[in-house]
């Protein structure tokens, strides 16, 4: 039988400071070795497999473990979580930890143990709606309201399911585990319990309104803040405000997905630049101008057009553009510059443009292949 004087970390064969992962791949390696069903009738292999058990117990616990690095024991009890009189339980066992061998002998090593965790309760679906924005309110950020129309637990019994006054009561079938080992020769294998479909409980007397679901479907309002920036298609999380869970499991999320609509002065490019057309004549292209710029934010700004400017240049304002959505800040604002080829032109405008053609000297076809 193991003793109190065994030391874990000897047991284990780790070194005092040895991390959790290097203590749990020893115990694994040691626990296939000595497990009784590999070594049936090995009373010295059976007490090897004990003491293996209890030290990675305690090792495998941060505060017994601390506690035995101070004291030298953990709650005056080693192997950690023996009985009282510091006998071996089977149930404080994981087979999963074995791996494949785990699998293997489940069903026998899972004979005769006593409640079992049963199945958790399924998560609520997640939910998606979509809220329409204008370009200005995108950039600016809002707080508003939207209607969700989803499974949601049930008014009157609160999700319990049970009819108000009364409450589910422990499945008589499973006792609560949700389970029902079902014996197939040499195993014995699990599965959920019919009667109360492997929640543990059953409703003797289910709700008037859910009829024993725990949910309605009913329209709810939830307030959400669109923050400054934010794209066309940008997705907002509210957590938990999907469907309700069943079983006792959690709620899902609410997804709140954004549509932008199109701006007919700037475009959006990258993370939060924006684009302007930036409309010149030839003169303010050719001779250089001071010309006026919307911003998305407030008044406008002068820009410089130096003599000569092409068209299609961009010309940069810096941190008048979109709000960042990460790391705050604004981008920046470009001008595209164009040139603008007026459709009609007047008698003096016509002569002026013809003097000035017999007086250039620029050929923009210089170069081509005819």
């Amino acid at each position: 039988m193991a003793t109190a004087t065994k030391n874990p970390y000897d047991v284990l064969g780790v070194a005092k400071n040895a991390s959790q992962d290097e203590i749990k791949k020893a115990y694994r390696k040691l626990a296939r070795q000595y497990h009784p069903d590999r070594n049936p009738g090995n009373k010295d292999a059976e007490e090897r497999f004990k003491e293996v058990q209890g030290a990675y117990d305690l090792l495998s616990d941060p505060e017994k473990r601390k506690q035995y690095d101070t004291f030298g024991s953990a709650d005056g009890r080693f192997p950690g979580g023996a009985g009282p009189a510091g006998g071996f339980r089977v149930e404080d066992f994981d087979l999963g930890d074995l791996g494949g061998i785990g699998d293997f002998l489940g069903g026998i090593f899972n004979r005769g143990r006593g409640p079992q965790t049963r199945p958790a309760g399924q998560r609520g679906a997640d939910l998606e709606v979509e809220v329409n924005l204008s370009f200005d309110d995108a950039l600016r950020g809002l707080e508003t309201k939207i209607p969700v129309d989803a499974q949601q637990a049930c008014s009157l019994c609160g999700g319990s399911g049970a009819r108000p006054g009364t409450a589910p009561i422990l499945c008589p079938e499973c006792g609560g585990r949700g389970l029902r080992a079902e014996s197939q020769g040499l195993f014995a294998i699990s599965q959920p319990c019919p009667r109360c479909r492997g929640n543990g409980t059953v409703i003797e007397e289910p709700c008037s309104r859910c009829h024993g679901s725990g949910r309605e479907r009913r329209t709810r309002r939830y307030t959400v803040k669109i923050p400054a920036g934010v794209k066309n298609g940008g997705r907002v999380r509210l957590k938990g405000k999907g469907e309700a869970g069943t079983g006792g499991g959690p709620p899902g999320d609410l997804y709140v997905v954004t549509r932008v609509a199109e701006s007919p002065t700037f475009k959006r490019r990258g993370e939060a630049d924006l684009v302007v057309d930036l409309p010149v004549t030839y003169p303010e292209a050719a001779l250089g101008a001071n010309v006026s710029v919307p911003t998305p934010d407030g008044g406008p700004v002068t820009l410089k057009i130096k003599p000569g400017t092409q068209d299609g240049t961009m010309l940069r304002v810096r941190g008048r553009g979109a709000p960042k959505l990460k790391g705050g800040g604004k981008g920046d604002l470009l001008a595209r510059v164009k040139l603008a080829v007026p459709k009609k032109v007047t008698k003096a405008e016509r002569e002026a443009i013809e003097n000035l053609q017999k007086v250039s000297r620029e050929n923009p076809r210089e170069g081509m292949v005819a």
